[in-house]
C-alpha cells in the first residue's frame, strides 16, 4: 500500500512528499477552476453593458454596432458558455485582450506584477522583522508596560483601514515634512529603487497594517510555547533565559507565522491594491482597480487569476515551513 511502513521511500509509490505534492497540485487546479468560474459568473452579473463600456456611451444608439461586438467575443452566449470559451483561451496560454488599454491581459501583468512583488516582499520581509522581535519582548514583558503600548499601537494599525493610514502618512510625511513624496515611483522597475522616497511610504502603509497582524500572533506563540514542558526541563539543565528563548521557544513560535505568511497572502494581495490606488502606484493593484472602473472583464479575470496562483502558492510554501520548523511533522500518503 501507498506509504505503508512497508512501502520502499524511494519508490514514487512510497515517497510521501511526492504524494502529497501531486494531491495539493490537483486540489490547486480545482480551487484555481473553482475562484475563476465563480468570478466569472460575479462579472456577468455586474450592470452594464460591455459594448457600450469599450465603444463608448453613444454606441446605444446603433444596436447594430453593439449586436456586431457582442457577436465577435462571444457577449450574446449564455455565461457559462462564455467561460467556456475563455478557459479554452486560457489553456493555450492566452488570458485574454483589454479594449481600454488596447494590450494584452499577459503583457499588462507582465508590466504591472514585478512592481506589486516589490511592493508586497519589501513590505512583509519590514513586518516579519519588526513584528518577530516585538512579540516575543511582548510576551517576556507581558502585563507591563511595554506590552500595553505595542497591543494599542498594533490594533490601532489592524483596525484602521489601508486607505485612512496611507492619507495620513501623506498628510504628516509628504505635505508637512516633505520628507517623502506622496505618490510611489512612476517609472519602470529600476525607479522603485532610485527613486526611494517615493516608494517607502507605500511600503511602510502596507508594512504597519500587516506588522499588526503578525506581532499578535507571535505574542500568542511565545505565551503558549513559554509554558510548555521542554521549556522547564532546558531551564532546569541551565540553559540561559536568552538560549531558551533564541533555540527553544523561538523556533516552535514561528510555525504559527509561517503558517500565517502562507494564507494571508490574499489579504497581502488586497491590501497592496488599496495601497497603490492611494499612492497612484502603477502595480497590479492599481490596474485592477482601473479596471473594474472600465469594466474590463479579461484583465479584472488576468488579475484574479494570478492571485488564485499565488494564493495556492503561498499555501503550498505554508506547509513545507511547518515541515521544516517542525519535524515531528511529517506528510503520510494516505
Amino acid at each position: 500500500m501507498p506509504g505503508s511502513p512497508g512501502t520502499p521511500v524511494g519508490t514514487p509509490e512510497g515517497n510521501p512528499l511526492i504524494a502529497f505534492f501531486v494531491r495539493r497540485l490537483l486540489q490547486a487546479v480545482i480551487v484555481i477552476l473553482i475562484v475563476t468560474m465563480i468570478t466569472f459568473a460575479l462579472l456577468r452579473a455586474i450592470p452594464g453593458n460591455v459594448a457600450i463600456a469599450i465603444l463608448g456611451p453613444t454606441a446605444y444608439r446603433n444596436p447594430a454596432t453593439i449586436a456586431q461586438f457582442d457577436a465577435q467575443y462571444g457577449f450574446n452566449k449564455p455565461w457559462f458558455d462564455q467561460y467556456f470559451l475563455w478557459l479554452g483561451h486560457l489553456a493555450q496560454g492566452n488570458l485574454g485582450y483589454s479594449w481600454k488599454l488596447n494590450q494584452s491581459v499577459a503583457s499588462l501583468l507582465g508590466n504591472h506584477l514585478p512592481k506589486t512583488i516589490i511592493l508586497v516582499g519589501i513590505s512583509t520581509v519590514i513586518a516579519l522583522i519588526v513584528a518577530i522581535p516585538i512579540g516575543v519582548w511582548q510576551a517576556v514583558r507581558r502585563n507591563k508596560a511595554a506590552d500595553y503600548t505595542f497591543t494599542a499601537l498594533s490594533f490601532l494599525f489592524y483596525a484602521a483601514p489601508t486607505f485612512f493610514v496611507g492619507t495620513v502618512l501623506i498628510m504628516i510625511f509628504a505635505d508637512q515634512l516633505h520628507l517623502f513624496g506622496a505618490e510611489g515611483p512612476q517609472g519602470g522597475l529600476v525607479s522603485d529603487f532610485t527613486d526611494w522616497k517615493d516608494l517607502t511610504l507605500p511600503v511602510v502603509t502596507l508594512a504597519l497594517v500587516t506588522f499588526a497582524l503578525f506581532s499578535r500572533y507571535m505574542r500568542s506563540a511565545v505565551l503558549d510555547n513559554i509554558t510548555e514542558d521542554y521549556v522547564r526541563t532546558a531551564r532546569a539543565k541551565g540553559a540561559s533565559e536568552r538560549r531558551v528563548l533564541i533555540r527553544h521557544v523561538l523556533r516552535n513560535s514561528l510555525i504559527p507565522i509561517a503558517t500565517l505568511v502562507g494564507l494571508n497572502i490574499p489579504l497581502i494581495v488586497s491590501g497592496a491594491l488599496i495601497t497603490e490606488s492611494v499612492f497612484n502606484y502603477p502595480g497590479m493593484g492599481y490596474l485592477f482597480f482601473q479596471a473594474a472602473q472600465q469594466q474590463d472583464y479579461p484583465t479584472l479575470l488576468g488579475v484574479l487569476i494570478v492571485v488564485a496562483i499565488a494564493t495556492v502558492i503561498g499555501s503550498l510554501l505554508a506547509d513545507i515551513a511547518y515541515a521544516v520548523l517542525d519535524p515531528r511533522v511529517r506528510y503520510v500518503s494516505s
